[in-house]
Order: structure tokens, then sequence, then C-alpha cells
């Protein structure tokens, strides 16, 4: 996705930037498609805060900021699910509300998994991010890991499931494996990782998931993204949807620490 600097309207609208008037026009043009720009992003952005000693106060600030800058939704511990969700039930900019289960590790059994993810829904959550079966995989039980998958979304009752492969951990035939199991199964998103790995989402597995996703399926690049760049070239190569901390505190101008 390229910024308003990079675009072919400064070398059209040479006569327009003589005149005095014409180049104010022009600058507040061009900072309103890169405020469009900037929001067509955060609006693909699920603002996290998945931290063990997160509090109440930290939680709230997050949806705060979440309605301000209007993005996909919160992701947050299920413990604050409800609390959350009732929150910002009667706030005009009222945001989606994600967590996780199985998470980080994905070593929960199926059954604990369906029930996580039933009690979130219950509580309120739009979307439930899971963790795979890391082991499952790499002990080639394919078959078993698309069943969990599958039926974790049937307890997510009609809402969005997105997968979270842990792509750090795996071999890249392992990640082209994973695209193949996720297209097949009943999920809505692949997601790169947990961020609480050795690793986040890289460009090179981003483009991979392109290539190996079925068309109509969410892709979601998390962890370590650093910049707006960042974020921006995730999207160009696929992502459809930031797992982040980062992003909004970038674009308050704050220090950029976190997911």
């Amino acid at each position: 996705m390229k910024t308003i600097a990079d675009a072919p309207m400064w070398s059209g609208k040479r006569r327009f930037l003589r005149a005095p008037a014409g180049i104010a026009v022009l600058q507040k043009n061009m900072q309103e498609e890169k405020k469009m720009e900037l929001s067509q992003m955060l609006a693909m952005v699920d603002h996290t805060l998945l931290k063990p000693e997160s509090t109440w106060a930290q939680i709230k600030a997050i949806c705060d900021d979440a309605m301000k800058y209007h993005t996909a939704t919160v992701c947050i511990p299920a413990c604050y699910v409800a609390r959350c969700k009732a929150y910002m039930q009667d706030k005009a900019d009222k945001v989606g509300v994600c967590t996780v289960i199985g998470f980080p590790t994905g070593y929960s059994t199926t059954e604990t998994k369906v029930f996580e993810a039933a009690d979130a829904v219950k509580n309120g959550a739009d979307e439930v991010d899971m963790v795979i079966n890391i082991g499952m995989l790499k002990d080639g039980r394919d078959d078993e890991v698309l069943a969990e998958i599958n039926a974790i979304k049937a307890a997510c009752a009609g809402h969005t499931l997105k997968v979270i492969i842990e792509t750090c951990l795996l071999s890249e035939d392992e990640k082209i494996r994973m695209c193949d199991i996720v297209s097949k199964s009943d999920a809505d998103f692949i997601k790169t990782s947990t961020g609480f790995s050795t690793a986040g989402a890289t460009f090179d597995d981003v483009a991979l998931m392109k290539a190996h996703m079925k068309p109509g399926k969410g892709i979601k690049a998390a962890g370590g993204i650093a910049s707006l760049d960042d974020a921006y070239r995730f999207i160009e190569l696929g992502a459809t949807r930031l797992g982040t901390s980062r992003i909004v505190k970038l674009v308050k101008n704050e220090e950029a620490t976190g997911y």
C-alpha cells in the first residue's frame, strides 16, 4: 500500500502547484487522503493487550483507544470479555471484542478449547483466536488438527474464528500444510503468531499464506509489527487483519512497545 507521497498527482499537477491557493488545496487533499488511508489500516487492527499482568484499567484504556481510532476489535484475555463488552455496549463507537483460547501454547485438550470458545461467546466475544496443537501437526495428524478447528468453530456459534499456527515453530512444509488445513476448515482466518514465542509475523510468512490459502479466508499478521510501514507492507502482501498493540501507540505518538 503506497502513501500519498508516492502518488502520481505530484507530477500531474505542476501548473496547479504554482498558485499558492492551489498548493493549500492540494496539501489539504493530501492530508485527507493520508488520513483515509490510515483510517482504513486502523480498521484492520485487532488492538491487543494479552499480557498476563493486564489490569482492568489497562483493558479499559485500550477499549477507549480502539473506539477513538475505530479499530476492528480489541483483543483481550478471556477473563475481561464480559466486562469489556458491557463497558462498550452503549458507546456509539463500540468495536468488536476478540479473545484467545488455548493460548499461548495450544496444547490444551480439544474439549477444553471447545469449552473456552463457547464460554467466550456466551460472555460476549465477537471473535475467537485459537492456537493449534503444534505437536499434533508435527506428528502428521493433520486430520485431527482439522477436526479440532471445526469443533471449536462449531462452539463459536457463528462468530469469527482465527487459527494461530505459530509460524516461528514450523517448517515451510508445515506452514503450507496448515494453509491447506485452514483452507479446508470452517474457520475464517489463518493467523501467524501468538506474540509469545520466539518470533512474530514475517513478510515471508504472510506472502506464503497468500500464495497457499483458499480465496475467501482471511490472513492475520500478528506479533512484532513495529511500524506503520510494517503494517502497510503486511497489507500489501495479503494480510487482511493485523494483531498489534503498537500501531495505535504510533498514531498517538507514544513509544511503540509491546505486542
